[in-house]
């Protein structure tokens, strides 16, 4: 099939309202879109989404592209190869590397004909429901995100302020979906126990996140007095990470822009399963590209969090849809996304 020809590009994604969590927020995102071309002009689609936080921007992410372009495989079906190759170029850059991993499986499905998640053996309405995600704001403007999301059956509400048991509350008097929490680290270990029973009265049935990464100790004496599943993000980056969260925690949640591949999110799902811990497939906001790479991994899940391209006002592509929370993932080839 020759040498793969590397293309990638700045997308600036626009939300619906600005998206603002405990540790900060915006109204724009900048994602980098990677089209990955083989000899017979057949293309494979991945998209990064870089975070500060880990230590990424556009800027890097193109950066590495160009780095990782000269070990690019001659066969793209060669995956579990081009994947090691890639971390031997160049590690770090997870979500340049989740980008490439999408494009490849996406050229890989194309060159087959058939859908990711078929390739894979998969039921696609095995997948748990997708929640909507409600970002930390005015009490009236968090009404009227409420509203919106009306057809969403699970809400994810973004908590890890001063202000939580208001935004509970507002949220409680306009709806009695299910609510689970996500505070972004953004509250003490003292904070969180105490925060324990006002989730209760709320009925929130998830917690995820509530310390600093690093506070595994603290980790262990919520999730002892937490009735309801603690679930970490930002203490989990890739599979290394899960033996130490086994008895501390409840369950992950896997993004591909953390872990770096969809093949390391599935030995993250297996090795998270050896460990007895739930898991959740969430996503950062992003394209239906990126959104719908990391749907293709629903049905192996606990919990669905893939609600980025729904929070956008301007999402160039379609993908994978919600519909009454339901992800339905599509049959088209790849990841089978296209233009909108």
């Amino acid at each position: 099939m020759g040498q793969l020809q590397l293309r990638a590009e700045v997308m600036t994604l626009q939300t619906r309202h600005p998206f603002v969590i405990a540790r900060g927020g915006h109204d724009q995102i900048r994602t980098v879109q990677v089209t990955l071309q083989d000899s017979d002009g057949v293309e494979g689609w991945g998209e990064a989404a870089p975070q500060a936080y880990y230590g990424e921007t556009p800027e890097t992410v193109l950066a590495a592209l160009t780095t990782y372009a000269t070990a690019l495989p001659d066969d793209p079906f060669d995956l579990e190869h081009a994947e090691r190759v890639l971390v031997e170029t160049l590690d770090g850059n997870a979500s340049a590397r989740a980008a490439l991993s999408a494009a490849l499986h996406d050229l890989v499905g194309k060159r087959l004909g058939v859908p990711l998640w078929k390739l894979w053996g998969l039921a696609p309405m095995e997948a748990p429901l997708s929640t909507f995600t409600i970002g930390i704001d005015t009490v009236d403007r968090i009404r009227l995100k409420v509203q919106e999301a009306s057809a969403y059956p699970i809400l994810k509400v973004k908590v890890g302020t001063d202000r939580d048991h208001e935004i509970l509350s507002t949220i409680r008097q306009e709806t009695d979906r299910e609510i689970r929490v996500d505070a972004n680290c953004g509250w003490s270990r003292k904070a969180a126990l105490q925060m324990l029973p006002v989730l209760a009265e709320f009925g929130v049935t998830v917690l995820e996140q509530p310390l600093h990464p690093d506070d595994l100790e603290g980790l262990s004496d919520v999730t002892a007095n937490s009735p309801i599943p603690v679930l970490v993000d930002e203490s989990c980056m890739t599979t290394r990470d899960i033996p130490q969260l086994a008895g501390r925690a409840d369950g992950i949640n896997i993004k591909l822009a953390k872990c770096g591949s969809l093949r390391e999110a599935r030995r993250m799902i297996s090795v998270a399963r050896a460990h007895h811990l739930q898991v959740m497939i969430g996503c950062m906001i992003e394209s239906s590209i990126g959104i719908t790479a990391a749907a293709h991994l629903t049905p192996l899940v606990d919990f669905v969090d893939l609600d980025g391209a729904a929070l956008l006002a301007n999402d160039p592509f379609v993908g994978a849809t919600i519909k009454a929370g339901q992800i339905r993932l599509p049959e088209g080839p790849g990841l089978g996304v296209h233009p909108r």
